[in-house]
């Protein structure tokens, strides 16, 4: 086997090449009298053997080996994610022999499908067995493994105070919005508020029901301790904090908590950096399911000093200058569908109120519907209004980026109106158009987003369902559109999915979100002390 790669008469032979006798010939032909290289033992093991049983070894989820070559065998990523190593097995493994070496990318790197994120080169030409055998016994569990990114519903709120300026809150929406992207995430929701316990409170509170996955904050002030405004605030919507401070500079006063299962953070001022800095090492961990505990955050003290050469030397500089541009727009990808949320009903059965704004979880129905909405996948969100229409334009926030409200003159007329209404005032690129009632309190954008994955190319109304019974909302393809126009009264699209039936598909969901809405005074007092599976339950009974 040649030790080194040579070239004779035009033809290459590379390293760790068996010579036969037709080779010998020709070198000795070319004028070559000798050549460096090995003959193994009959036990040993080749090179590119041995490579790939050492790689095999390392392997674990979302990791590929490929064939080796010269002695090198490479570990691949198979998705976009995190590199989880178990540091002391690969350094175990390194001091086997020196014959065989492992190296990886540092871990937690995210790493993109296909990117090389380990080698193993073996150094001679061939190794004993024995020596792979001691491998097998130290990497009995594979010490290597990719955890995915997974694309999540990211909520970002801002709290504000007297003298912070519109720079500054798009500053740090930048900078999320790119790290958030890089990691495969968006950025679903935007709250405002504030900054008061009580408003962060509300807009936490907001974003969760929403059915934002993680949730950020940039509080007007830093925090302090667990106990300021928005570790209060936190506490007080029901959650609990987990963490407050972490050995990383810049990064150093990162609070961690969850509401439910929901992460929530609190962002260190080096957020509205695009620097790499200690926030950047937990979003990776939260948007990768990994774990966050104790330990996790010990271990990040060692090379926990982030810092770059064109920072300057002082030491008593907090953060580096910033280099902030603006974040890539993701290009929206799919069919465009636009929310249409009919809000303009006079609710005769609630009494003397609208319904709309009651509130379910201290947050009024209608807001909840609009947050839902611009919390998925959809292009536009267009809220019809019509009796109390002031009172629900102020509630969804009216004007709000990516909103749009319409009134509906006609709205004493019927459900019908409003549907007409709404669906005349869509974007004209819409595909399809989601229409949700603004009186489902449970409806979530991941409720939203399972419909938008159905519609596919847009040949069937999608329509949700739940232990055999249809629900809302329904998502209409374009086709549709026209065929709205002559429905009039209170009863809304019911007569076209009759006509239609055999174009319908379906989309099961395993919660009663799609069934439940407000009517009554009862309707509007059990959702607010029964769990939605409990008043499902009573009212499959009932029926």
């Amino acid at each position: 086997m040649l030790a080194h790669t040579l070239t004779v008469d035009g033809r290459k032979l590379k390293k760790g090449y068996a010579l036969d006798a037709d080779d010998i010939a020709a070198l000795k032909a070319a004028g070559v009298t000798s050549v460096t290289g090995a003959r193994l033992r009959s036990d040993d093991v080749a090179e590119d053997t041995a490579a790939s049983a050492v790689a095999a070894l390392l392997a674990g989820p979302h990791t590929q080996v490929r064939k080796a070559y010269t002695g090198r065998c490479n570990l691949h990523a198979t998705v976009h994610g995190v590199l989880v190593v178990d540091v002391e097995a690969i350094i175990r493994t390194n001091r086997i022999d020196e014959s065989i070496t492992v190296g990886t990318l540092p871990p937690w790197s995210t790493v993109r499908k296909g990117q090389v994120i380990a080698t193993v080169k073996i150094i001679p030409l061939g190794v004993n067995p024995n020596v792979i055998e001691s491998c097998q016994s130290v990497l009995a569990t594979a010490p290597l493994h990719v955890a995915k990114l997974t694309a999540q519903r990211v909520a970002l709120i801002f709290s504000e105070l007297p003298g912070l300026t519109e720079n500054a809150i798009a500053a740090t929406r930048a900078a999320t919005r790119q790290r958030i992207e890089a990691l495969g995430s968006r950025i679903a929701l935007e709250l405002r508020c504030p900054h008061t316990s009580s408003d962060l409170e509300f807009a936490l509170r907001q974003a969760h029901a929403a059915g934002c996955e993680l949730i950020m904050i940039r509080g007007a002030a830093g925090t302090k301790d667990r106990r300021d405004t928005a570790g209060a605030a936190i506490v007080a919507a029901g959650g609990r904090i987990e963490r407050f401070g972490m050995p990383v500079e810049p990064g150093n006063m990162l609070l961690l908590g969850r509401l439910g299962e929901v992460p929530l953070l609190v962002m260190p001022g080096c957020a509205r950096s695009q620097r790499l800095n200690g926030l950047d090492w937990v979003l990776r961990r939260l948007l990768a399911h990994l774990p966050l505990e104790d330990a996790d955050f010990a271990a990040m003290g060692v090379g926990g000093l982030i810092r770059t050469t064109t920072e300057p030397a002082s030491e008593e500089s907090e953060e580096p200058a910033l280099e902030l541009s603006p974040a890539p727009v993701t290009p929206a990808k799919g069919p465009r569908i636009a929310a249409l949320i009919l809000a303009a009903g006079r609710s005769a059965r609630m009494g003397i109120t609208n319904k709309l704004l009651e509130k379910v979880d201290d947050i009024p129905l209608v807001l909840r519907a609009a947050n839902a909405a611009l919390a998925s996948r959809a292009a536009s969100v267009t809220v019809v209004t019509g009796h109390a229409a002031d009172s629900v334009a102020t509630l969804v926030g009216a004007p709000r980026m990516g909103l749009d409200i319409v009134h509906n003159l006609e709205h004493a007329q019927g459900m019908s109106t409003s549907l007409k209404c709404g669906i005349a005032a869509l974007p004209e690129n819409s595909d399809g158009a989601l229409v949700l009632l603004g009186d489902m309190p449970r409806i979530s954008a991941a409720h939203l987003d399972a419909l938008i994955d159905a519609f596919a190319e847009g040949e069937h109304i999608i329509v949700p369902t739940h232990a055999g019974q249809r629900g809302n909302p329904v998502l209409w393809p374009r086709r549709f559109f026209a065929e709205f126009q002559p429905i009039d009264g209170d009863q809304g699209a019911r007569g076209l999915l009759k006509k239609y039936i055999d174009q319908i598909k379906t989309v099961e969901f395993f919660d009663p979100a799609i069934l439940m809405d407000v009517d009554t005074p009862q309707d509007l007092h059990e959702c607010n002390v029964k769990k939605p599976g409990d008043l499902h339950e009573e009212r499959q009974e009932q029926t």
